[in-house]
């Protein structure tokens, strides 16, 4: 059964939140609004939750999953970071960006790239994700909403549930997101000492850290 909860947009009700992070920590899968389209995401340590959410999205252990981090301190703790990297971390965050970084020993060899040891990472600036994150006090795992065999990720909490009834265990209505997914920049060059690439444009602007044409 899937429950549907109205969450308000910019001041979401806390017992609502204590109840998402209740159902993550007991190994849900949520469908969560963001600053860019829905997620899902799951608890960063439960196996049975993150091959659920795999399995949904239809992709395999080769696909870069992310990391929903409350902000950029946590970020860093899950991520090998070195001081030019923070340093444009800082600049896009929180915002629609997500970061390929490599990943340090507090992940999950499982969550991880099987061969890079990669991770992505991003802080959302959505204010329920944000809020959310907040209370949960921990990161979580989260793959863009794209259904398999679609292009184009979910953006509305209709269509999310009409997809996914049954097969999640909530989704959260916070009303439509922005149709796009986030622009994802593959940090890890920087370790020695090359420029960042741009692995996808989307809702993020490339020139804040020095990327745009």
């Amino acid at each position: 059964m899937t429950a549907r909860l109205t969450v308000h947009p910019t001041h979401p009700q806390a017992r609502l939140l204590q109840q998402i992070s209740a159902g993550l920590f007991k190994g849900d899968v949520v469908a969560l609004p963001t600053d860019t389209a829905y997620a899902l995401v799951c608890a960063l340590d439960d196996k049975n939750a993150v091959a659920r959410l795999r399995r949904l999205r239809g992709i395999d252990d080769k696909h870069h999953l992310s990391l929903l981090c409350p902000d950029l301190s946590a970020l860093a703790t899950l991520a090998r970071v070195n001081n030019p990297q923070y340093r444009l971390l800082k600049a896009a965050t929180p915002g629609a960006f997500t970061f390929i970084l490599d990943a340090s020993k507090e992940v999950p060899r499982r969550v991880s790239h099987p061969s890079r040891k990669t991770i992505g990472l991003r802080v959302p600036s959505h204010p329920v994700p944000q809020a959310l994150l907040a209370l949960h006090g921990q990161a979580v795992i989260a793959s863009t909403l794209i259904l398999p065999e679609q292009s184009e990720p979910l953006d509305d909490p209709d269509d999310v549930l009409q997809a996914l009834k049954g097969q999640v265990d909530t989704v959260v209505d916070a009303g439509p997101c922005p149709a796009q997914a986030s622009t994802v920049v593959d940090l890890t060059p920087m370790a020695n000492e090359q420029a960042p690439v741009l692995l996808r444009r989307g809702a993020g602007d490339p020139a804040l850290i020095g990327l745009g044409e």
